[in-house]
């Protein structure tokens, strides 16, 4: 390989005597103990760390929201739960979970377009943020409300008129399914002022999946100045500002991670301006992947070594069913691969250039093409770091009736 091509130096597993340690185990030995492969595997460890690093690097009037969408086990939820300051959810299952987990239904909110009515009851019935992402769902949250007895609460969640730049996943800026346009909003905000629905806020997310400390400055920059625009509008007080997050995590050969100093320090400077525009409004960064896509693991099992015009393939009992993000279909204009290693020799040992491919009867079915790993041979583990965010969850598991993968936490 070269240099160019390397992935970024991935530290969130131990190594020790050339084995992968997840949960402070070697990876071989866990799998032993979770009685069979595939399996994901999330270090709860890892995530801590990652937590306690945010912690130390955020201004202290920062609250910290977990996306559940980015790994909605219940046992991560569970884990994370007195870690964090809230949970953002974007369905109804996602809220039982999160409420499951003891989070008060004050730090829950719940987005997304198109949220059906019951969505909307049970949301006000639990005292869940609704954050609106159109006209229409504003009256149907007024609604809601009235047949419940409780009086909703909503935050209007934005589509700007700004886009977070080299975001791996953009969701503002132009025509958009997510949010209110920007210049929309203001007729919004006059018409919730008229109904029986408590304003708490505004909800920017502009994009996901960010390597770039300067494009997140940005767009933290503009979202604030659009939010002091907004709030000359709104029918109440500001109490909640969700500015979304965008921290990005290294997947594929030639990233590298997160200047994270760079985006909390500016942060940092821009919380006495808000003090004084927005008064006691809750500044919220709401986090998904860069909380769990590193403590996650994907263990796979070669079932066939074979060679086809000189090519090698590692067979194995995982796939795009139980990965699809691995295998380049989700999300990825030109495919790359994560980063996968042989778990008992990860650094040392015999190396070749191998593709993983799983029993699926698709050539879509590729989970690593001619990466330098360990050698592996029938009954050897494969691994499929940076799985812990979009993995199972994202996952076809019934598509041509394998079985699904296991989950733990360790």
């Amino acid at each position: 390989m070269t240099a160019n091509s390397r992935h970024a130096p991935l530290s969130q597993f131990p190594v020790e005597d050339d084995q992968l340690l997840v949960g402070g185990r070697p990876l071989p030995d866990l799998a032993e103990q979770v009685g069979g492969t595939p399996f994901y595997a999330y270090d709860r460890d890892a995530m801590a760390r990652r937590v306690h690093t945010l912690r130390e690097a955020l201004p202290k009037a920062v609250s910290l929201h977990y996306a559940v969408k980015a790994n909605p086990m219940p046992a991560v939820v569970d884990y994370l739960r007195p870690r964090v300051d809230g949970f953002d959810v974007a369905s109804l299952q996602e809220m039982r979970v999160a409420l499951d987990a003891g989070a008060p239904p004050e730090q829950v909110s719940i987005a997304g377009p198109g949220k059906r009515p019951e969505e909307l009851q049970a949301a006000v019935a639990a005292g869940v943020t609704v954050n609106v992402e159109s006209p229409g769902e504003l009256e149907r949250l007024a609604r809601a409300g009235a047949e419940t007895g409780k009086r909703p609460l909503a935050a209007v969640r934005v589509n700007p008129d700004f886009e977070l730049k080299s975001s791996g996943m953009k969701m503002s800026g132009g025509p958009k399914q997510f949010g209110i346009d920007a210049e929309q909003v203001p007729g919004v905000l006059r018409r919730l002022g008229e109904l029986d629905v408590h304003f708490r806020g505004f909800h920017i997310f502009s994009g996901s999946q960010n390597l770039s400390a300067e494009s997140i400055r940005e767009a933290q920059d503009a979202t604030f100045a659009l939010a002091y625009r907004l709030a000359e509008h709104a029918p109440g007080p500001v109490e909640l500002l969700n500015i979304g997050g965008g921290f990005g995590i290294p997947y594929f050969p030639g990233e590298q991670p997160l200047d994270l100093a760079a985006c909390t320090d500016n942060l940092a400077g821009r919380m006495a301006e808000c003090r004084r525009r927005l008064g006691d409004a809750e500044v919220v960064l709401e986090l998904g992947r860069y909380l769990v896509g590193e403590a996650g693991v994907y263990a796979c099992r070669v079932l066939d070594r074979k060679i086809s015009r000189e090519q090698i393939f590692l067979v194995t009992d995982g796939g795009l069913h139980h990965h699809l993000a691995a295998s380049g279909n989700f999300g990825q204009i030109i495919r790359k691969n994560y980063p996968v290693v042989t778990p008992d020799h990860v650094q040392g040992g015999a190396r070749e250039t191998v593709s993983v491919v799983g029993p699926l009867c698709t050539p879509l079915d590729l989970l690593a093409d001619r990466v330098e790993m360990g050698r592996a041979e029938e009954g050897d583990l494969v691994a499929v770091l940076q799985s812990g965010a979009y993995g199972y969850s994202a996952s076809p598991h019934r598509f041509l009736g394998h079985p699904p993968p296991l989950e733990v936490l360790v």
